[in-house]
């Protein structure tokens, strides 16, 4: 019998309440809802407090909730949040209430201190996704998964790629791969981008039909058991048609995703990573074509905690999962990303994105 990971994760969460100076959070974002219940339902609140686990949500969810949270004690909502709010404030001992502002809206807020103004209204912000940046060993397994699922699509969509497919093709061989072979969806709407499209980082796939000799950027993802993957490939239909800029572009970013990979280590900051693949690229003269951030947290959400980029002075410690992807992107003529998803182990980091990083297909 498979140990739920639910009480510990609480009680992180409750040693956390103290140093956010709250006796209690309310929770609704939902991946920390999950992270924190395992409740998948689209609506619903959780209070938690160090000895009470409280889930509020409405009549379509009553049974899901004994089945996915079994030991949280339901309080049945019947028209508003809000109506049931104050009893179970009270129920709890409530005084002092933290709240994530780094998700709810301000109506919101309103709304609930307007129904509950005898407690104080505490913003927080990342209490639970500082717990969710440390993945647990099941969690990794899950992430490795998900991760396999999306090279898997990739690679099978890859071979049957041929001239006259439009974006919008590849994309659905891509997803229909993905639907067909375990996933709940996508992690994202793939993002196929060919010749000039490519410049733009998160183009959408259209009906334009796929260049021949000019780069295509894949970037993609599966969700498998609530777990996100997101890997990208840049690919060529033939022979680049300008191959002196084709392949200097794409050997500058795979040597800078290489040398940020291999440096990635324990204790380096988000801004240290970042700035390891970013110098290589400036050195190529690229530097201004490279807008985004290196990388970001994947887990139960595709974009979370930690980032890898210039603003972001946190450590990383193992048990952390980024991407690391950098790009250059040239206005007219197209872009190049590759992306992988990676691990960050007690002595360095382990990269579990295996899907080939050859450019040519077709």
């Amino acid at each position: 019998m498979t140990t739920s990971p639910i009480p510990a994760r609480l009680a992180r969460l409750r040693a956390a309440l103290g140093e956010a100076d709250v006796d209690a959070l309310l929770v609704s974002q939902p991946e920390n809802r999950r992270y924190l219940s395992g409740f998948t339902g689209s609506a619903g609140w959780l209070l938690l407090t160090a000895d009470t686990a409280l889930l509020a949500t409405d009549f379509r969810y009553f049974e899901q909730v004994g089945l996915e949270s079994p030991s949280f004690e339901l309080l049945p909502v019947e028209r508003a949040f809000a109506d049931v709010l104050p009893a179970m404030l009270a129920q709890a001992g409530v005084q002092r209430l933290g709240f994530e502002a780094d998700f709810v809206t301000f109506a919101d807020v309103q709304t609930w201190s307007k129904a509950a103004p005898e407690v104080v209204w505490t913003p927080t912000k990342g209490l639970v996704m500082g717990l969710r940046a440390v993945k647990e060993a099941a969690e990794i397994a899950a992430l490795r998964a998900a991760i396999q699922l999306a090279d898997a699509a990739l690679g099978a969509a890859l071979a049957q790629t041929h001239a006259g497919m439009t974006e919008r093709d590849l994309a659905w061989a891509i997803e229909s791969y993905v639907r067909t072979h375990g996933a709940e969806a996508v992690s994202f709407d793939t993002i196929v981008a060919g010749g000039p499209n490519g410049a733009r980082p998160h183009a959408r796939a259209t009906d334009a039909r796929l260049p021949v000799g000019a780069p295509i950027v894949i970037d993609m993802g599966a969700r498998l058991n609530g777990y996100c993957s997101d890997i990208t490939r840049t690919v060529c239909l033939g022979e680049p048609a300008d191959p002196g800029r084709f392949w200097e572009v794409y050997h500058t970013v795979l040597r800078a995703q290489q040398a940020a990979e291999a440096a990635l280590r324990p204790g380096m900051t988000g801004q240290e990573a970042d700035a390891v693949a970013r110098e290589i690229i400036a050195e190529a003269d690229y530097g201004s074509y490279f807008g985004h951030n290196l990388g970001h947290g994947v887990g139960l959400a595709v974009h979370e905690e930690p980032r890898l980029g210039r603003t972001n002075p946190a450590g990383l410690v193992p048990g952390n999962v980024v991407t690391v992807e950098p790009g250059i992107y040239l206005p007219g003529w197209g872009g190049v990303r590759i992306e992988d998803i990676v691990l960050i182990t007690e002595s360095g980091a382990e990269v579990l994105t295996a899907a080939p990083k050859g450019a040519l297909v077709g």
